[in-house]
């Protein structure tokens, strides 16, 4: 070192020495596995509560989906089927003959009208088309109840799913404070897989009502234009209720004269 060179700061090169009262944390003790399954393993037992119930939840609202789908096709189609029948009916005896055997919603109101007939005292009289009206009316009720059975629950899966998420989350947070008052650290990575855990409950949440709420108005829909066909079916009843009677070839066997 020449005379009056300045002498380098060794000090700035130098890594600073960890104080004394810092606590260190062991690497084995930190979390690794940080994928779903994983953060399921390690979750508080109120958390893994409610992950299931959402699991649950979503099941429950594909499998609503599924079984209702396939009901209200057959139900469309056994409708679609019975209007044309009866649209292509002269009589009411006609028609009953090709519906009068089936188990579907309108075979039912077939079926309901001709027993109808066949108790009244007076087949040509003005009042069994208001009883006829009357019954077909309660059978279409019955019929929609039917087939609307099932997807309340959907209703109720989309509107409490996201806050049954959010309690898991709160719930996961608040023990991941406590965590942080008992380890006397702040350090992101111990906070951190306490909170990812705390947060995987609102997206199970919202993975559990966005489709219940979607699911739901679909099969609404379909529900009313099942009800409207179904209304249909009824209209095309009482039309060839109506011109028996004009033509006076009701009876209560339905045999055209």
């Amino acid at each position: 070192m020449t005379p009056g060179s300045i002498a380098p700061n060794t000090s700035v090169l130098k890594p600073p020495e960890p104080q004394a009262n810092e606590p260190t944390i062991e690497r084995a003790l930190l979390p690794h596995d940080l994928s779903p399954w994983g953060m399921f393993l390690k979750a508080d037992i109120v958390v893994k509560a409610v992950i299931i119930g959402l699991a649950l939840a979503s099941l429950v609202t594909w499998t609503v989906f599924i079984a209702k789908s396939f009901e209200l096709g057959s139900a469309r189609g056994h409708a679609r089927r019975a209007l044309k029948v009866l649209a292509g009916s002269a009589t009411l005896a006609q028609a009953a003959g090709q519906l009068g055997s089936g188990t579907d919603a309108a075979s039912r109101l077939m079926q309901a009208v001709v027993q109808e007939i066949r108790l009244s005292a007076d087949p040509h009289g003005e009042g069994l088309k208001e009883r006829i009206a009357l019954l077909l009316q309660r059978v279409e009720l019955a019929n929609s109840r039917r087939i609307s059975r099932g997807t309340g629950v959907l209703a109720t899966i989309g509107s409490t799913a996201p806050f049954v998420g959010l309690f898991g989350t709160v719930w996961g947070i608040m023990n991941s404070f406590i965590g942080i008052s008992n380890a006397h650290t702040t350090n992101l990575a111990v906070v951190a897989p306490g909170i990812a855990q705390a947060l995987l409950a609102t997206a199970l949440g919202l993975i559990a009502a966005i489709p219940a709420v979607v699911i739901y108005n679909v099969l609404a829909r379909a529900t009313g234009h099942y009800r409207a066909r179904l209304g249909d079916v009824s209209a095309q009843v009482m039309r060839l209720v109506s011109r028996d009677l004009d033509r006076g070839k009701l009876r209560p066997g339905l045999a055209a004269e």
